[in-house]
C-alpha cells in the first residue's frame, strides 16, 4: 500500500476505536470499574514503551542525536501540560463516580488531543511505515480505556447512548484530520521533529495522567494486578522493538 493509504487507514481505524465505548452498556457498573484500571495500567506501560523503545530511538537515528530531539521531546510534554491546564481537564480514566468534568469540554479536549495524535502518527508513517504501525498501536492502546471511560461517563451523566457514541466518534475523527495534515505538509515541512514531540505527549499522558490513577489503589491484590498490567504493556513494546529492530 502507498503511504497515503496507510495514513487514511490509520485515521479511519482510530475513529472506529471510539465505538468500543458502547461495550460499557453491556457491563454492570461494578465490572466496568474493575476493568478500567487494569486497562489504564496496560495503556500507561504501552505509551512509555512506545516512546522509549520506538519513537525516541528512531528520532535519534534520523536526527543524529541532536539536541533538537530532546527539545521537541520537552515541547511534547509541555504542550500537553498547557492543554490540560488551559481546558481545566485531566485526560485520565478515573472509575465511575470520581469527579471529572463532562460534556462538550471533555469532547473538545479529546478532539484536540486526537488531532495532535493524528499529526504524530501521520508523521511516523511518512518517516517509516513500520514506525507508523507501532505508533498507531500504542496510541490505540491508550484510546481504548479512554473511550470506555468517556462513553460510560457521558451515558451515566444523562446523555443518550446514541448521542454519546456519535459525539465520541466525531471527536475521534480529528485523528484522521491530523494524519492527513501531516501527510500533506510532509513535502514542505520536516515532520521528523514531530516524532520526539509525540514521544513527549506519550510520556506526559502515561506519567501525569495514567499512572497516578492506579497507584493510589489501597488493595494489595489490585496493586499487583496493575503493576503486572503496566509491565506487560512496557515489556511488549520492548519485545516488539527487539523483534523489528
Amino acid at each position: 500500500m502507498s503511504t497515503l493509504a496507510w495514513v487514511v487507514l490509520a485515521g479511519v481505524l482510530m475513529s472506529a476505536v471510539a465505538l468500543v465505548g458502547s461495550v460499557t452498556l453491556l457491563l454492570p457498573r461494578a465490572v466496568f470499574v474493575r476493568l478500567v484500571l487494569p486497562l489504564v495500567a496496560l495503556a500507561a506501560g504501552s505509551l512509555l514503551g512506545g516512546a522509549l523503545f520506538h519513537m525516541l530511538p528512531q528520532a535519534v537515528e534520523t536526527l543524529d542525536n541532536d539536541l533538537s530531539v530532546y527539545v521537541w521531546l520537552a515541547l511534547g510534554i509541555v504542550s500537553f501540560l498547557v492543554l490540560e491546564q488551559g481546558l481545566h481537564w485531566h485526560h485520565c480514566h478515573r472509575p465511575m463516580g470520581a469527579h471529572r468534568p463532562v460534556g462538550y469540554l471533555v469532547l473538545a479536549a479529546d478532539g484536540l488531543h486526537n488531532l495532535l495524535g493524528g499529526l504524530a502518527v501521520g508523521s511516523a508513517f511518512v518517516l517509516d511505515v513500520r514506525l507508523g504501525v507501532v505508533t498507531w498501536l500504542v496510541a490505540a492502546a491508550h484510546e481504548v480505556p479512554q473511550e470506555l471511560g468517556d462513553f460510560g461517563l457521558l451515558v451515566h451523566s444523562g446523555w443518550s447512548p446514541r448521542r454519546a457514541l456519535a459525539y465520541n466518534v466525531a471527536s475521534a475523527s480529528t485523528f484522521l484530520l491530523g494524519c492527513l495534515v501531516a501527510y500533506v505538509v510532509s513535502g514542505a515541512v520536516d515532520v521528523t521533529l514531530l516524532i520526539p514531540f509525540a514521544a513527549g505527549n506519550f510520556v506526559y499522558i502515561a506519567t501525569a495522567d495514567l499512572i497516578p490513577q492506579f497507584t493510589t489503589e489501597p488493595s494489595p491484590r489490585a496493586k499487583v494486578l496493575h503493576t503486572l498490567s503496566f509491565t506487560v504493556g512496557l515489556g511488549s513494546l520492548l519485545a516488539l522493538a527487539v523483534v523489528v529492530g
